[in-house]
């Protein structure tokens, strides 16, 4: 659902269906989609205790960047080395990213640098996944690589939104007290996030199947800690859907928080499940993509909260490709 503006498509999007395919916001989709499919076959190296499958890094085993038959490390080897495989796909895609904005957005210099924001991310996931390696999976150091996903889940889902509005200036579409009640909202959420990180680091998926790493935290009392946290932002959540009910806001707000909220008794019922029986492998993992699928809701959520004026209305600032190029 994208927000609405006083024409019917905004600026940047005017136009594709009669050019042909609009590529640049098939990558923006695409890098977004393949964000939260990394955090899952990230959850999968530490579920399946595969985190030093590869012990060595950038290569797999000293002398190869592939598994090699021989190695140890057996099936896990394949685990951790198709993760990394999966960091070369979403590089790919984020630099034909950085290449449609160029081809495509000549004119608008900000959107172009803006779109160099994955690529760097990527980067630097890869820096930490090499420090991760040699710091033998401490959770000081994993923690950090799976919020950093979910920052660059809330900045690709971000790009979406900010191609889909075009040009112009933002301008609040709600009270200036409900837009504050939102970003306070995402705020606990991060914080929600954070302490996700550590009832994982203190759990029994460590990463490795040999030797544990863990917080040293109490798993009980760190978990409680996270539940308390939860509440806190659902009940925030509430607040805002209440007050959507209560005063004229944009129907695209009222949406994004129902989704919100949605993803919020999804999030709960797994959490407090997985930790009634056990913390099961499976579960957990499917709880590490509902914490990506939230991230895209708040921050729809939040985006929301403003709309986009164009600075001049019917003028398209895209250079779409034809049939004839």
């Amino acid at each position: 659902m994208t927000v609405h503006q006083t024409t019917s498509r905004s600026p940047l999007a005017a136009g594709a269906g009669r050019r042909g395919r609009d590529w640049l916001r098939a990558a923006l989709v695409a890098n977004l989609i393949l964000q939260i499919v990394i955090i899952l076959t990230g959850g999968l190296v530490r579920l399946t205790g595969s985190g030093l499958g590869c012990p060595t890094w950038p290569q797999c085993v000293p002398g190869s960047f592939t598994p090699v038959a021989q190695q140890a490390q057996g099936i896990h080897s394949a685990i951790e080395f198709g993760n990394r495989l999966m960091t070369f796909v979403l590089a790919a895609v984020a630099i034909a990213l950085v290449v449609l904005a160029h081809r495509q957005v000549p004119h608008r210099g900000r959107f172009v640098r803006l779109s160099y924001g994955p690529i760097l991310g990527i980067v630097a996931q890869a820096v930490l996944g090499g420090i991760i390696v040699l710091a033998h999976l401490d959770p000081k150091t994993v923690s950090p690589h799976f919020l950093l996903s979910l920052v660059l889940v809330s900045y690709s889902t971000w790009l979406v939104h900010r191609y889909d509005v075009g040009d112009g200036r933002r301008e609040l579409a709600v009270a200036p007290v409900l837009y504050r009640l939102t970003q306070a909202t995402a705020v606990v959420a991060a914080v929600v996030m954070v302490l996700g990180t550590a009832v994982t680091g203190s759990g029994p998926h460590s990463g490795d199947a040999n030797t544990p790493v863990r917080f040293g935290f109490d798993p009980r009392a760190t978990s409680w800690l996270h539940a308390d946290a939860v509440m806190l932002f659902v009940g925030l959540v509430v607040a805002v859907m209440v007050a959507a009910r209560l005063v004229d806001v944009p129907a695209r707000f009222r949406y994004w928080w129902t989704v919100t909220f949605a993803v919020c008794l999804a999030q709960g019922l797994i959490g407090y499940t997985q930790f009634f029986t056990g913390l099961p492998a499976a579960l957990v993992a499917v709880h590490l993509v509902g914490s990506a699928l939230l991230t895209v809701a708040v921050t729809y959520g939040v985006m929301a909260a403003s709309a986009w004026v164009p600075a001049k209305p019917g003028d398209v600032r895209i250079d779409r490709p034809t049939a004839a190029r």
